[in-house]
């Protein structure tokens, strides 16, 4: 009964040319609007070295992990060298800030650096995600000298009397070795700016199989649709015909999702890196999200099919614009204004997946963000649920 139920949804879905269109069709339409609009325009664009100043007080000289991360980022013979760097003033600072001489600068206030910029985009984000990634390395080398000091004095190599903090600091340091901050400069094969929209496009194609979603469970609701009727009063298992249905929502969602990467790669011939299978994984995740997302907008909501779609399709693009669809600058005003907009929303998530992979050494950020996309498909499912165990009718 399962498989044939799953056959027949699969069918009603490929049959319905509203969802083709918005699941197949428009994701590769804007996807080649994309590549026309701005195929062009950074062929030759690469990521210039950033002008930032430091504020050269007692508090950045007596931080060892900021000075050497810093000297390594600016190093002329460092390879992946990101920075030019001007030791100055806080005065001297705003000075080059207002003349426009540098991106922006750091100080550090009580351990805790503030970085000061005067408008949004690529440099500062990148300036910015360098500091966090310094911070969050601070924290791991604190944790790991303390335990250096407490398996030392356990073993008597250390004495708690004479306890050289340098020297156990650059041993960790050398132990570990993570001096550097984990961004990288690979602006020469593949850092575009159309390489973030083609990153919120997947997002996007991920978010529209919330009309799949809604769509599946609209077709089981007894007050939406004569077929929701007949499963009301069927003698066979309502939970195995609305899973099945959603299985097939899923599957075409991911057919879906395949034919954009497809496209993309083998006709637009955009260069998803080195870590492609991650990028899959991650549309995969971030598919089942968009899913569960329309499955409970379709269970909450009360209203017809059409508006409900209308608002799958708002709260899609709403969510692709905050991550940076329509200005790629828009995530980072986001980040720094009301980050907890970014942590809720689905799209976002996604797309700093994807900058993850790009930026950094090590997948810490990027399994965070496919956690937080499932955390969200489980409340989305819950919500869904919770509302379709509450909905009773008198008659049908």
């Amino acid at each position: 009964m399962f498989i044939h139920n799953f056959k027949y949804a699969l069918k009603t879905l490929f049959r319905d040319k509203m969802l083709i269109f918005w699941t197949f069709a428009f994701p590769i339409i804007l996807g080649t609007f994309f590549n026309m609009a701005f195929s062009n325009i950074e062929n030759s664009e690469k990521l210039e070295i950033i002008d930032i100043a430091i504020v050269d007080n007692d508090e950045f000289q007596n931080n060892q992990l900021f000075k050497e991360t810093f000297i390594a980022l600016s190093d002329e013979e460092n390879e992946n060298k990101l920075f030019n760097i001007k030791y100055v003033t806080e005065e001297e600072a705003k000075q080059l800030l207002e003349k426009d001489e540098i991106t922006g600068y750091m100080i550090l206030e009580e351990d805790s650096p503030k970085i000061v910029v005067t408008t949004n985009g690529i440099d500062e984000t990148i300036f910015k995600y360098a500091v966090e990634e310094i911070v969050t390395n601070g924290k791991i080398v604190e944790n790991l000298m303390k335990k250096e000091i407490e398996q030392g004095l356990d073993s008597g190599t250390y004495n708690l009397y004479n306890l050289d903090y340098g020297k156990i600091y650059k041993s960790v340091l050398e132990k570990t070795q993570n001096q550097e901050v984990k961004i990288k400069n690979i602006s020469n094969s593949n850092l575009s700016y159309t390489m973030i929209e083609f990153y919120t496009l997947i997002a996007m194609s991920c978010l529209y199989g919330g009309i799949l979603g809604m769509v599946a469970i609209n077709k089981n609701l007894a007050n939406m649709s004569s077929n929701g009727k007949r499963v009301s009063v069927a003698p066979t298992s309502k939970g195995n015909v609305i899973f099945s249905s959603i299985l097939a929502s899923y599957i075409t969602q991911l057919i879906g999702l395949s034919l954009l990467f497809v496209y993309t790669i083998l006709v637009l011939k955009v260069d998803y890196g080195t870590n492609l299978p991650l990028i899959i994984l991650l549309g995969i995740v971030g598919s089942l999200a968009g899913l569960s997302m329309g499955l409970a907008i379709g269970t909450i909501l009360k209203a017809n099919e059409n508006v409900k779609t209308g608002i799958v399709i708002a709260v899609t693009m709403l969510g692709c614009f905050l991550s940076g669809m329509m200005g790629i600058t828009m995530k980072y005003i986001i980040d720094k204004n009301a980050p907890i907009i970014n942590k809720i929303n689905p799209a976002s998530m996604i797309t700093d997946g994807f900058y993850s992979l790009y930026y950094y050494d090590t997948l810490d950020r990027y399994y965070f963000n496919i956690i937080s996309l499932l955390i969200f498909s489980i409340i989305m499912v819950i919500i869904s649920y919770t509302s379709l165990r509450r909905q009773k009718f008198e008659s049908l």
